[in-house]
């Protein structure tokens, strides 16, 4: 699918770290750099040493126009591709809490437009986008919004848009959890007598190697936690306190899952 990107071109609207991972991705997937055109007001050396077309307009029909500023910039920066609205290019839009009805009316009702939830690990490539589309999408749009995204790890589709701010809150804002329970995981290993750097060390190991087996394994997680917990040993009596069921890591993770939730959707008015 990214021969027709390379054919007809893509335009980059915004290149910050996750645009830098997108096109990262694209250009080591074959895509040359003179089919890309950035938008980038403070680009990196990176960027400017890319070959891409940087800050040059943009062609007259490109494939794809993929929108990857904040939010907060996006009604500033849409004018700039406003020209190529209820045609045949392909509109998609990384940005959270900017609707699908926003861009129909930024861009013009009849434009394509596909609205993706990527995730940081993009960066590293080993992020998860779950991707919807409106109804002037088709399936070959759709799967070269797919084939785009897919250049930075995993892909879902989603039934529709309602479901965008569930994934936001569980897979957008989901490293952050992560990243939290590294820091408390650390912290109760120094209240155990650790020092804060093995603590650290320990507990960023154990997150990343159990993630790397959870991907790699083919059991379920439920029985790769079954796996490592004896019966009355220390695992059981650490797992008796996560797993209750009006205090433990289910009731919480719940909340704070429905908080990002409610937001996304307070966003998106």
């Amino acid at each position: 699918m990214l021969e027709q990107v390379a054919r007809d071109g893509l335009v980059l609207l915004g290149c910050g770290k996750m645009g830098t991972a997108l096109l990262t991705g694209w250009l080591a997937a074959g895509v040359p750099a003179r089919s890309v055109w950035v938008i980038e007001p403070d680009p990196s050396d990176w960027l400017s040493a890319s070959g891409v077309h940087l800050n040059k307009g943009v062609p007259p029909a490109p494939a794809v126009a993929l929108l990857a500023v904040k939010p907060q910039m996006m009604g500033a920066a849409l004018p700039a591709l406003a020209a190529l609205g209820n045609g045949d290019t392909l509109f998609v839009s990384i940005a959270a809490g900017t609707t699908i009805a926003a861009f129909e009316a930024a861009l013009g009702d009849r434009t394509p437009i596909v609205r993706t939830m990527p995730n940081t690990p993009a960066m590293v490539n080993r992020g998860i986008t779950a991707l919807c589309r409106n109804a002037h999408v088709t399936d070959a749009g759709m799967e070269l919004a797919v084939a785009l995204m897919a250049a930075v790890g995993e892909t879902v589709i989603l039934d529709g848009e309602h479901q965008i701010d569930a994934v936001t809150a569980v897979s957008g804002s989901g490293p952050a959890y992560v990243f939290h329970l590294i820091e408390a995981m650390a912290a109760a290993g120094v209240a155990e007598g650790l020092s804060a750097d093995v603590a650290m060390k320990l507990a960023r190991a154990t997150v990343c190697g159990a993630g790397e087996l959870a991907l790699r394994s083919e059991e379920a997680a439920a029985q790769l936690r079954v796996n490592v917990t004896s019966p009355g040993g220390t695992t059981a009596a650490a797992l008796a306190v996560l797993m209750d069921a009006g205090t433990g890591l289910p009731p919480l993770m719940r909340r704070a899952v429905k908080a990002a939730a409610d937001r996304g959707r307070e966003l998106g008015k």
